[in-house]
């Protein structure tokens, strides 16, 4: 989303083995779309199958989980369910850029600028059912638990961190601030390097974790008044904000007069903004009823993923059983350190 906090927040950039242990809330939709725009071929089109099926979201969403869990991160992923309404002209907004681009790639293939077209290619991935149903399914074999929000998956990916259920929710979004997540962190489920746009190199994208108290306590803030700033910047729900106002000024803006009625001079275009509404949906989210019931972490499924992958989904054995190798080889190593106590 436009949502773009960061330049306010402050952060520590960890290391992966630092989430050893943890249990981390993943935001499913906002990781799915990620694999879909990044893992593509070399013109950009989605990996597939022989039968044309997109293959793109359980390569990601199976290797970078595998990493995860032979560090062992405990995971849980959240699946949206449905937004508000007041988020619909937001998804019309991104369906429309969807378009563009696709039309965008399509001309870039035809004049052979393969690198404006992988760069058009990212900005059109749809989620379908099928997507969706396939990923809880991966899920499941990995032992990994889902959960199904009612709405916004931060939501209830971030309400599970104040009932320490779980102790970090992961999205690349900064929504999970707005939604009151203890803890929030950003490029745990990414790769850890990003491409140089028109550049053949990569750069490190380091780990990093917001802690809100820490946040509210610099900026001085509440959390109500944080959400004030990010209705000021543009939310999902008010896209773009107020004209002219970034990160930097909405926060001075609610430091001085302490909330959006306050500020006389932005009461015109706050009189089209239904920010009221909006702070309903951050400070009273509709979340799933989870308990420890719901949060059973189950034992790597070896045999299903095989016949899923590799047999139905045309996978590489060799490297299907190379990664599988990787959390076997780290239940040995965490069983063989628990046998010294005994």
């Amino acid at each position: 989303m436009g949502l773009d906090l960061k330049p306010i927040l402050t952060y520590t950039n960890i290391k992966l083995g630092d989430l050893a242990n943890k249990i981390i809330a993943v935001d499913a939709f906002n990781t799915i779309h990620q694999f879909l725009s990044t893992i593509r071929g070399s013109t950009g089109e989605l990996l597939t199958n022989s039968q044309g099926e997109v293959t793109s979201h359980l390569s990601g969403l199976f290797y970078r989980n595998i990493n995860l869990l032979a560090e062992g991160i405990k995971l849980v992923y959240v699946f949206d369910g449905v937004s508000s309404p007041l988020k619909v002209n937001e998804i019309q907004r991104r369906h429309q850029i969807k378009e563009v681009a696709a039309e965008k790639y399509e001309k870039a293939l035809v004049e052979g600028k393969l690198e404006e077209a992988r760069k058009y290619s990212q900005a059109t991935s749809v989620l379908t059912d099928k997507m969706i149903d396939e990923s809880k399914k991966l899920l499941s074999f990995l032992g990994i638990p889902t959960i199904q929000a009612p709405s916004e998956g931060e939501a209830t990916a971030s309400n599970l961190t104040n009932s320490d259920l779980v102790h970090i929710c992961a999205s690349q979004d900064y929504d999970s601030i707005l939604f009151g997540a203890k803890r929030l962190v950003r490029n745990v489920t990414i790769s850890g390097k990003r491409k140089v746009p028109n550049r053949n190199a990569y750069i490190d994208v380091p780990i990093e974790i917001y802690y809100l108290e820490d946040i509210l306590k610099q900026t001085k803030l509440t959390i109500e008044q944080m959400v004030d700033v990010g209705i000021l910047i543009g939310t999902d729900y008010n896209f773009g904000g107020i004209s002219g106002i970034g990160p930097k000024t909405a926060l001075k803006l609610i430091q001085k007069y302490s909330k959006l009625e306050n500020i006389d001079q932005l009461q015109e275009p706050l009189s089209n903004i239904p920010y009221e509404e909006i702070r309903e949906i951050f400070l009273k989210p509709r979340v799933a009823n989870v308990s420890t019931e719901d949060i059973k972490f189950e034992s790597v499924e070896y045999g299903k993923i095989v016949q899923f992958l590799c047999s139905e989904r045309n996978f590489s054995l060799d490297r299907v059983n190379s990664a599988l190798q990787k959390v076997q080889d780290s239940d040995k190593n965490k069983n063989q350190s628990l046998e010294k106590w005994f």
